[in-house]
């Protein structure tokens, strides 16, 4: 499937890219020739093997940003005793990266948030002048969103808590709306969690959560048991446009899938298109073979703001980490001819 501005071969958009930079060395494959796929896979998957540090088990679902003219990120790395721990890591091109061996030590001056417990799924996303961290924190050992900041991923401040247990996939964007700040969670329990819908709070400081709205439950098929938020939500003319991944419960467990939808620009709890259909699913061999069998979960997007191209990171299998490509042509025009909404 061709975009408009694929199918004239230009680099035009049709859609208009709010709030992003130019990301000239973004990390990039051309679809394939034979490739009708609204997102491709890079053909080197995975970027990052499971091993790349002598302590690690895996490394998956994690968040990467532009960063000094090269990249920067928070990484999942559980290590060979299977702690779920969060690290720093830095690349010049995006593919080939340095993990930092240690993992992320948190300051803070709250007493109840020194612990660190465990750490999983981590996002990022810039705001304003500083890069905010979310991931699954654990606090008296059941899950909630950690939130926490840095300004060059060597120092890191953790803040309060954003919600109770139990809770997973915090993620901010990228901008205040309406004076708050904005983040997706999925409200859930203290196991694998049978259930899900996306719910989206405000904030006025970081610190406290509220004004709590629903964005969009389980559907059909792929995404018939939970869904769950994915990387940053990228701003168009149109809206939010998003990735989001839906869960399906095989007579072999969970499969783990990712679409997109787009949302209201203004309150985004409100869902103007909303994919019918995967666009990523486990079907490649480090997709389908690992840790956890059948998953691709997205966590973090790039995007160029010249071009329209995106890079988006998925953790594979719960193993390893994978790159694939789409536009932001590509995806609304998909959208727009696939919507369940």
């Amino acid at each position: 499937m061709l975009s408009l501005s694929e199918k004239k071969g230009g680099s035009s958009m049709n859609v208009k890219i709010l709030n992003e930079k130019s990301i000239p060395n973004l990390p990039w494959q051309d679809r394939p020739a034979d490739c009708q796929d609204v997102i491709w896979r890079y053909k080197a998957n995975p970027i990052i093997k499971r091993n790349i540090l002598p302590t690690s088990n895996s490394v998956f679902n994690s968040a990467v940003v532009p960063f000094e003219g090269g990249f920067a990120g928070v990484f999942r790395v559980d290590d060979k005793e299977r702690n779920m721990q969060l690290h720093a890591g830095f690349s010049k091109d995006g593919m080939n990266w340095d993990i930092q061996p240690e993992r992320i030590q948190f300051e803070t001056d709250i007493p109840e948030m020194a612990e660190f417990q465990y750490g999983y799924d981590p996002r990022v996303c810039f705001i304003e002048d500083r890069y905010y961290i979310t991931w699954c924190n654990a606090y008296g050992w059941h899950p909630t969103i950690g939130v926490g900041y840095t300004f060059d991923f060597k120092t890191f401040h953790q803040l309060e808590n954003a919600y109770l247990p139990f809770n997973r996939n915090g993620v901010l964007f990228p901008r205040r709306i309406g004076g708050n700040y904005m983040m997706f969670s999925r409200p859930s329990d203290s196991g694998h969690t049978p259930f899900g819908d996306i719910y989206i709070s405000q904030s006025p400081d970081m610190t406290y959560w509220g004004k709590h709205r629903h964005v969009m439950g389980p559907s059909k098929g792929w995404e018939s048991t939970k869904i769950g938020a994915g990387p940053t939500p990228i701003e168009t003319d149109r809206g939010w446009l998003i990735f989001y991944h839906g869960v399906l419960t095989s007579c072999n467990g969970f499969v783990y899938s990712f679409s997109a939808a787009l949302l209201d620009k203004d309150e985004p709890w409100k869902v103007l298109k909303r994919g019918r259909s995967y666009l990523i699913s486990p079907q490649e061999l480090y997709e389908c073979v690992g840790d956890v069998p059948n998953v691709t979960f997205p966590c973090a997007n790039l995007v160029d703001a010249d071009t329209g191209r995106i890079a988006i990171y998925y953790g594979c299998a719960d193993t390893c980490t994978g790159l694939c490509f789409t536009t932001v042509d590509t995806v609304m025009d998909w959208l727009d001819h696939n919507s369940q909404v």
